[in-house]
Formats: structure tokens, C-alpha cells, sequence
């Protein structure tokens, strides 16, 4: 686990006769250790001074002297959670401003330091740190619920649940529309409405609860300087003609919607993990990252050695985040991915390729004339694709007409749509089509022997004839 500010790093186990490893002992140099705030200095010397202290001697030494007993690992297990704002722990908002001015602003920063460090920027006594060690590790501890308190939460106030996408259709097969508290991932191939889908949810977020709105504000991460402001007043006052019938109220609207340009992912990164404060402050109600896949793809190529364990890192890194956000706060965030083309030849196409999600196929040939087939599938891999709570796949129909795949969903069958993109949006063309009745396992079989030269309907209607 790596730290969140520059300079700052985050914990990292280590034992000696037992005892977690002083932070500051000489002969801990692996990276990771969380470095000390600078104003750390006084009688002791400053922090530097002190890291020469003799390992040996702290087991020795007084309690206080020592780091609290598995603090580190403690940090280690509570992973993004840890990254919580201090003064979200309910302190006292003085001690909260005298922490800061350390550099100590969250509870990861207060965890990793020693007991000795903790009293000297609190100026209070042991027991009291020791208070304030408990306090701070219960509110970045991760909160055990029945199924039935989620079941309740839900049923009291299903408004904050979900976020309606206003297709009916669609809603109904989300039992609401594009969950709260999880990731939601939007698939296409370019020009099928990704960009317009998040835009659309983007008005969405901002409307009064009473019209399945969430009433609050967007927070919109542009990495393919996609984002058009004038798309934006369109889809609004065709979509909701009524309610956006005066320029006051598009003005607001548009004044809540945050728009970041980030284009590499190191800005990215940066971004969201700072964003904590900004839900808080805008009362954000929405997370949008159009898209994750642009800067991933242009700065890793998975052909060079190491980069494909860095680019996974970057993605399980970023992943851990956005969950805690959207379960820390209950809001929806929406991610869009690109697609890329496995290739294959008969039956060597893996099982795990060939899921619900990779049932948009397309057909080549060779130079030599052999017919070679290849799987479209959502880029970034499997473990992005298990990061991510719920798939929706738009693709290519009928010009104008195109489809919308519900390919991954924890409460939806598998489910197609068509659309087409309007001046208000996505509208709904048809009813949806459920295919829970076929077995997969029978699926992926039939099109492991028979050349995938046809579209998704295609190849429900030729299974169902067979069968």
C-alpha cells in the first residue's frame, strides 16, 4: 500500500523478536516506512536524529517509546479505508487543526505514527493518545451489517439506493437503476453513446428526489476531453422540458456539475483519491470517470516487461478507492472502458473470455484465406472486470438503432436493450429481451463450433431454433 501525499509513505509490517519493527529503526530501509511530519523536532531532535535510536533498545525502553503494538498491519488491513479524513473520526476540531498543521490529516497519517510522536503533536498525555488510537482505528474500521439492516436501509429510502436511468425497461431489470455504493462500468466500441450515457446521468444526479433524482452534485473526471457543456443543456431541456423551463435553473444545474481534466494516470489517481473532501463540501452525489481505459491504455503497453503488474496495480489501486467512496458515501460511481479484440482459433478460446460480456463477435480472415474468428470483449482484463460491480455493454445494431447489454449485474439476468441517442439521450426502442433461461456453460459450446459471423440477436434466435 502506497501513500496518498508525495513525500508521505504508508505502512509496512515488520517484526523483531516478535514485536512489530520501529519505524524508525536503522535497519528498516524497505520503502514504505511512513515517514515522520516535518515538525517533528524539539528535546528529542528532530526525527531524523532519532531514527538512529538503536532498534535494540526499544524493546527495552519504555512503552511509550514504541510504536502501538500491530498499528501497521492494523493500517495495512483497513487498505483504502484508512485514507478517511481524521476530522470525519468526530475529533475535536481544534486537535484537527493542530494535526493538520503536521501534516497529519487523515487516519491512515495518525495510525502509522508512535505513541511518543502522537503525544508530542497532541500535547496530550498516554492515555489519552491511547484514547484517541482506539477512537480514530473504530472509525476507519470497516462496520459489520446484517442482511436484513441492508435490506431495511433499502426499503425505507429506495430513492438513495438507486439511480433511475429514466428507461424504464432498463430500471426495472436493475431493480431501480444504476446501483448506489458500487462501481458500475459502461462498455462500448467508440461512438455508441458512452459519453452521452454519462452525460444523461450527469442531469439525472442533479434532479430533485421526487423525479428519481439524487439532488446533488457531479463530479465528472474527463480523460478523453469528451465532455461538451452545450450536449450537456440539450439533453437537459429536451429530456426534462418542464422542469428545465427557465435559464435560473439550467444555470444551477450546470453550476453543480465538476468537471476535471485529467489526462494521465497519475493525475487520475491523484484526483480521486483526494476527493473525499470534495463529496463532502459540493455534496457530491455522483462519480463519473469518462474513461479509465484512454490513459491506462496509452501509457502501459502490456508487451513490455513489468508493465502489465504496474498497470494492474494502478487499476486494483484506483478500484479500492472508488469502492470506498461509493460505499462510504452511498453514491453511484460510473466508469467507461473501451474494448479490444481477443483472437482465436476454434476451440482455444478460454472460457473465461467467452462470458456474457463477450457475446458481441465479429468475423475475419487471414492472408491465407483460413477463417480466423476473434472475441470482442471489455479491455483491461479480469481483474478490472472483477473490480467492477455491475457491465453494461453498448454496441452496434442497425444504424440508428444499437444495443444495450446488462452483461454483469449482482441482482439483473443477463438483458438486452436497443436504443437510439436523441437529442434527449438514450431512448429505449423496445422491450428488453431476458436470456437467464440459457445455460452459458451450452452458450460458450455453440459458439466454440459455430464461426461467429453474427450479431448478438443472431445468435440467440439460431441457439433457441437448434435447441
Amino acid at each position: 500500500m502506497e501513500g496518498v501525499q508525495e513525500g508521505r509513505c504508508l505502512a509496512i509490517t515488520g517484526l523483531h523478536d516478535g514485536v512489530p519493527a520501529h519505524p524508525r529503526s536503522p535497519g528498516n530501509t524497505t520503502p514504505g516506512i511512513p515517514c515522520a511530519p516535518p515538525a517533528l523536532t524539539g528535546a528529542g531532535g528532530d526525527w531524523r536524529e532519532r531514527s538512529q535510536w538503536p532498534a535494540q533498545a526499544l524493546p527495552g525502553g519504555p512503552a511509550s517509546s514504541r510504536p502501538p503494538r500491530g498499528a501497521f498491519e492494523k493500517v495495512l488491513r483497513l487498505g483504502s479505508m484508512a485514507s478517511k479524513k481524521l476530522r470525519r473520526a468526530r475529533l475535536p476540531q481544534e486537535l484537527c487543526e493542530r494535526l493538520s498543521r503536521h501534516q497529519i490529516t487523515t487516519c491512515q497519517d495518525f495510525l502509522c505514527l508512535s505513541l511518543l510522536e502522537l503525544m508530542k503533536v497532541t500535547g496530550q498525555s498516554y492515555y489519552d493518545v491511547q484514547k484517541l488510537l482506539s477512537k480514530v482505528s473504530r472509525a476507519c474500521a470497516p462496520k459489520m451489517q446484517t442482511a436484513y439492516e441492508m435490506k431495511l436501509r433499502k426499503s425505507v429510502s429506495p430513492s438513495s439506493a438507486f439511480l433511475s436511468t429514466t428507461l424504464p425497461s432498463l430500471d426495472k431489470v436493475l431493480h431501480g437503476g444504476v446501483p448506489c455504493g458500487s462501481l458500475t462500468e459502461i462498455t462500448s466500441p467508440p461512438g455508441c453513446g458512452k459519453t452521452q450515457f454519462c452525460i444523461m446521468l450527469s442531469v439525472l444526479a442533479t434532479l430533485p428526489v421526487s423525479m428519481g433524482g439524487l439532488d446533488g452534485a457531479v463530479i465528472y473526471i474527463d480523460t478523453e476531453s469528451a465532455f461538451s457543456a452545450e450536449r450537456l443543456i440539450e439533453i437537459a431541456g429536451n429530456r426534462f422540458p418542464t422542469y428545465f423551463d427557465s435559464d435560473e435553473k439550467l444555470f444551477c444545474m450546470t453550476c453543480s456539475i465538476h468537471l476535471y481534466r485529467e489526462l494521465t494516470c497519475g493525475s487520475v489517481l491523484k484526483r480521486i483519491m483526494s476527493l473525499e473532501e470534495e463529496i463532502i463540501s459540493k455534496k457530491v452525489k455522483l462519480i463519473i470517470i469518462d474513461s479509465v481505459a484512454s490513459v491506462v491504455r496509452k501509457e502501459f503497453d502490456t508487451k513490455l516487461q513489468g508493465n502489465l503488474a504496474e498497470r494492474s496495480n494502478f487499476l486494483a489501486r484506483g478500484a479500492s478507492v472508488l469502492k470506498y467512496l461509493a460505499e462510504e458515501f452511498s453514491i453511484p460511481v460510473i466508469l467507461t472502458n473501451q474494448i479490444t479484440t481477443m483472437l482465436s482459433n476454434g476451440l482455444s478460446i478460454q472460457a473465461d473470455l467467452v462470458s456474457p460480456a463477450d457475446l458481441s463477435l465479429s468475423e475475419g480472415a487471414s492472408g491465407s484465406g483460413k477463417r480466423e474468428s476473434s472475441c470482442v470483449t471489455a479491455a483491461l482484463g479480469n481483474t478490472w472486470s472483477h473490480s467492477v460491480n455491475t457491465r453494461l455493454i453498448l454496441q452496434y445494431h442497425n444504424l440508428p438503432t444499437r444495443q444495450l447489454l446488462v452483461a454483469k449485474s449482482p441482482v439483473a439476468p443477463f438483458s438486452a436493450f436497443f436504443y437510439t441517442v436523441e437529442k434527449s439521450g438514450l431512448v429505449l426502442q423496445v422491450s428488453p429481451l431476458l436470456i437467464s433461461i440459457i445455460s452459458w456453460p451450452v452458450a460458450v459450446e455453440y459458439l466454440a463450433f459455430h464461426p461467429p459471423s453474427f450479431s448478438f440477436i443472431n445468435f440467440l434466435q439460431r441457439f433457441d431454433t437448434e435447441q
